[in-house]
C-alpha cells in the first residue's frame, strides 16, 4: 500500500500539460478518506430516517419557488448565431492552429468551457443553453432569408431514442477515443456533427433539437436542476432541483438518458482507476495509452449504462411492491429518473472541479496571449500542498453528499404527491434510499481512488 502511495504521488507531482482529470490523487491517498466516506454515507441515511418522521408535505414545500419579476424577451437567435460563428471560428482553428491542446482553443473551449464550465453552469443556475444552442439561430436565419420550411415531420415513434444514442456516442468519444483532446480530430468531429445536426434540424424543424439531438436533451435534462426557471409566465427561484416536480413526467427515452448521464460520469470516474485498469490485465504505473483499451472502455461504458437501468429498476419496483402498490416498471423509471439528475451534476462537477482549476489557467493564458493582456502563468502549486488539496477534496465530497440528499428529498416528494402518506412514502422509498447510500459512497470513493491514466 505504501509503494501505491509513493507511486500515485509521483504521477501527480510529474504529471506534464495535458486535458486530463483530477491530478491531486496522491494526497488524497494520505487523507482519512474513509471517514469522509463513512460520514456521506451516514448523511444520506440520516436525511432519509428524517424524512420518515417529519410532516408528508415537508419534502414538496421545500422545492416550491418564490415569484420574482415577469421573464424579459432574450435576444436568442442572436446570441445562437453569436456562438455559431465562434464554433465556426473554432473548428478552423482546430485545423490550422497549434496540435497543442493547451494552446488550442478549440480544445480548451469544448473541454474546458463548454463540458466543464458551462454544463456545470447549465446544472447551477437554468437553461443557459436556450441562448446558446448554436443551430436555433442559423436556422432561423435560413427560414428568414429562404422560406424554407421543414418538409419531413419528426417520427413520434422515435421518442427520444436518437438523443439518447448521440449522448452515448459522444460518451464514447471522449472516454474512449485515443485523442479525443487533439485539435484537429476534435475539430473534425465537432465540424461533422454540427453539420449533420443542422442538415436534420433542416430536414425536420425544432423537434429535432428537443428530442432527437443528444447534447441539446443532455443540456435540457441539467436545467431541470437550475435554481432559475419560469413558472406561470414569470422567472421564478428555487431549491435546486425544484424545476424537477415542475415539469411533466418525462418519456422513457428521456429518462434513460438521464439515467445515462449518471452511469456514464460514473464510468467516466471509473475508467482511470488503478482498479480498472488492473481488471483489464495492465499495470496502472505503467499504463500502455488509450488505443490499447478503446473496445474495454466502450464496452464498459454501455456495461456501466445497462447496469444502472437494471438495478434502479430493481430496487424501484421492490419499494413499489414493498408499499403495496402495482405501478408498472416503465412508469416509475419515468417518475424517479429525474431525481438521478442531482447525483450526476454533482459527480460532474466534483469529478472535473481539479481539472477546471488547472486547464481553466489555460483558457486564461490563451485569452491573455490573444488580447494582448500579458502573460498568465499555468501553476500546478495549488496541487502541492496537503492543505489545499484537502480543500479541493473536502469541497468535492460536499457536493456529492448535497446532490444525494437533495435527490432524496426529490424522490419522497414524488412518492408523497402520488398520493402516498408519509408512512407508505418512506416505505416504497427505503430500496431506493439504500441505493442513494450506496451510490454516495461509491461516487465518494471514486474520487478518492488512485488513478493510472
Amino acid at each position: 500500500m505504501q509503494r501505491l502511495g509513493i507511486g500515485a504521488i509521483f504521477l501527480a507531482l510529474t504529471a506534464g500539460a495535458a486535458w486530463a482529470h483530477a491530478a491531486d490523487q496522491g494526497f488524497v491517498l494520505l487523507l482519512p478518506t474513509d471517514v469522509y466516506i463513512a460520514a456521506g454515507g451516514i448523511t444520506v441515511a440520516l436525511t432519509v430516517a428524517l424524512l420518515a418522521v417529519l410532516p408528508a408535505g415537508v419534502a414538496r414545500a421545500l422545492f416550491r419557488p418564490a415569484m420574482l419579476t415577469r421573464r424579459p424577451a432574450s435576444p436568442r437567435h442572436a446570441t445562437s448565431l453569436l456562438v455559431t460563428a465562434i464554433l465556426l471560428w473554432l473548428i478552423w482553428r482546430g485545423l490550422a492552429a497549434s496540435r497543442d491542446p493547451m494552446a488550442n482553443p478549440m480544445t480548451l473551449s469544448v473541454w474546458v468551457v463548454f463540458w466543464i464550465a458551462l454544463v456545470s453552469l447549465q446544472g447551477i443556475f437554468g437553461d443557459l443553453w436556450r441562448s446558446l444552442n448554436p443551430w436555433t439561430g442559423a436556422a432561423a436565419l435560413v427560414r428568414r432569408m429562404t422560406g424554407w420550411r421543414a418538409p419531413l415531420r419528426y417520427p413520434r415513434a422515435l421518442g427520444h431514442w436518437p438523443g439518447v444514442g448521440g449522448f452515448l456516442a459522444f460518451a464514447g468519444f471522449l472516454l474512449a477515443d485515443p485523442a479525443p483532446a487533439d485539435p484537429a480530430r476534435l475539430a473534425a468531429a465537432v465540424g461533422g456533427y454540427w453539420a449533420l445536426t443542422m442538415g436534420a434540424v433542416l430536414l425536420f424543424g425544432a423537434p429535432w433539437l428537443v428530442r432527437a439531438e443528444g447534447i441539446t436533451l443532455l443540456m435540457r435534462s441539467y436545467a431541470r436542476m437550475g435554481v432559475f426557471g419560469r413558472a406561470r409566465g414569470r422567472l421564478a427561484v428555487g431549491l435546486p432541483g425544484w424545476r424537477i416536480l415542475a415539469a411533466p413526467v418525462p418519456s422513457l427515452g428521456l429518462a434513460v438518458l438521464m439515467l445515462a448521464l449518471l452511469a456514464s460520469g460514473s464510468f467516466d470516474g471509473l475508467n482511470e482507476t488503478f482498479l480498472w485498469i488492473g481488471l483489464l490485465g495492465h499495470n496502472p504505473l505503467e499504463f500502455p495509452g488509450r488505443s490499447a483499451v478503446i473496445w474495454p472502455n466502450l464496452l464498459g461504458l454501455m456495461a456501466a449504462n445497462a447496469a444502472l437501468v437494471a438495478v434502479l429498476a430493481g430496487f424501484l419496483w421492490m419499494g413499489d411492491r414493498l408499499a403495496g402498490g402495482h405501478v408498472p416498471l416503465r412508469v416509475l423509471l419515468c417518475r424517479y429518473a429525474p431525481t438521478m439528475l442531482p447525483i450526476s451534476l454533482a459527480y460532474h462537477i466534483s469529478h472535473y472541479l481539479t481539472s477546471f482549476l488547472m486547464d481553466g489557467q489555460y483558457v486564461l493564458a490563451w485569452l491573455a496571449d490573444t488580447l494582448g493582456a500579458g502573460h498568465v502563468h499555468v501553476s500546478a502549486g495549488f496541487l502541492a500542498t496537503p492543505g489545499t488539496v484537502r480543500a479541493i477534496w473536502m469541497t468535492q465530497a460536499g457536493v456529492v453528499v448535497a446532490g444525494h440528499v437533495i435527490a432524496i428529498l426529490l424522490a419522497h416528494a414524488i412518492a408523497v404527491r402520488t398520493g402516498r402518506g408519509t408512512w407508505r412514502a418512506t416505505l416504497s422509498q427505503a430500496p431506493l434510499a439504500v441505493f442513494m447510500i450506496g451510490y454516495t459512497v461509491l461516487g465518494l470513493w471514486l474520487l478518492a481512488a488512485p488513478r493510472g491514466a
